[in-house]
Parts: C-alpha cells; sequence; structure tokens
C-alpha cells in the first residue's frame, strides 16, 4: 500500500466495486458493467487499483494490463468532488513506480480528444501521444493514442 496524505492506494477488491461502479456511472457515457471489473479482478494480467480516502471510501481507481513487457491503462476515473486535485496523478504514479519495478518497457493509454485535464496530466507525467483512432468512441469523437516508455532519460 502507498499512502499520501489521507488518501491509500491498494489493490481493488470485490467490497469496493459498488463504490466504484458508483464513479464509474457518473464518469462515462458507456460505464463498465460489474462483470466488466469482476473480470479486471480475475485477470491474471490485469492489477486494478484504488485510491481509498482517510475513511476508507473508494476515491478513485486504474484498471491496468501487463502483459510480458507491454502494459496498457483501460480504465481511470476519479470520484467528481475530487477531480483536479492530484488524485489522477497519484494513481497513475502509482502504477508507473509499480510496472517499473515488474521490468514494463511500455505503458499505452487512449484518451478523449475533449479530455485535455487528462490529456496534459499524462503529458506532464511523461507520455507522449503517438497516434490517433478517428471516431473510436460512441459520440463519435476521436481518441489520442499516449505512450510512457519506462527507462527513458529522466525516468524515475
Amino acid at each position: 500500500m502507498t499512502g499520501v496524505g489521507d488518501i491509500t492506494i491498494c489493490a481493488m477488491s470485490d467490497a469496493d466495486l459498488d463504490e466504484v461502479l458508483a464513479i464509474e456511472a457518473v464518469s462515462y457515457p458507456k460505464p463498465w458493467t460489474r462483470e466488466h471489473f469482476l473480470d479486471e479482478l480475475n485477470s491474471p494480467f490485469a492489477s486494478p487499483l484504488v485510491a481509498l480516502d482517510g475513511e476508507g471510501r473508494v476515491a478513485g481507481y486504474l484498471c491496468p494490463m501487463l502483459l510480458l513487457d507491454e502494459a496498457q491503462i483501460l480504465n481511470v476515473a476519479v470520484r467528481p468532488d475530487l477531480r483536479s486535485h492530484g488524485l489522477g496523478r497519484l494513481l497513475i504514479e502509482s502504477l508507473l513506480d509499480d510496472y517499473r519495478n515488474r521490468g514494463a518497457s511500455v505503458l499505452s493509454l487512449e484518451v478523449r480528444v475533449s479530455n485535455e485535464p487528462a490529456r496534459a496530466l499524462y503529458r506532464n507525467l511523461g507520455f507522449v501521444e503517438t497516434g490517433r483512432r478517428p471516431k473510436y468512441y460512441e459520440n463519435g469523437e476521436d481518441a489520442i493514442l499516449m505512450e510512457y516508455i519506462f527507462d527513458q532519460p529522466g525516468d524515475r
């Protein structure tokens, strides 16, 4: 577990799912189902994380996977009342530290072109834009592809 202030980052469990699903429902127009999250919890390649506040409530979550040395962020969200307070950064930095120690060479993700706060965060953490998927999302919006290369100059 990693704790910063009154936030603790730890592995997601079945007990977290009701709160995770509530955050998911207000974060995405086409939210993941309980079954999606259960698949992640049961996958040997996934290592979903939650950020818990000082009262043990889910403040955010991150669903990544690592296959050999290639990793991908599949889903990430923060409770609306806690956005823009560094929680997303904390989740991703925790993941970067873990996957660096596990030998990952690259971490990729997709982000909506309109999600400038997330894109700015990813750029600030060292991700670079590598491509675009036109009309990827259900509303016709493009997805921006981004990657973080481990062991690059300046990598922690």
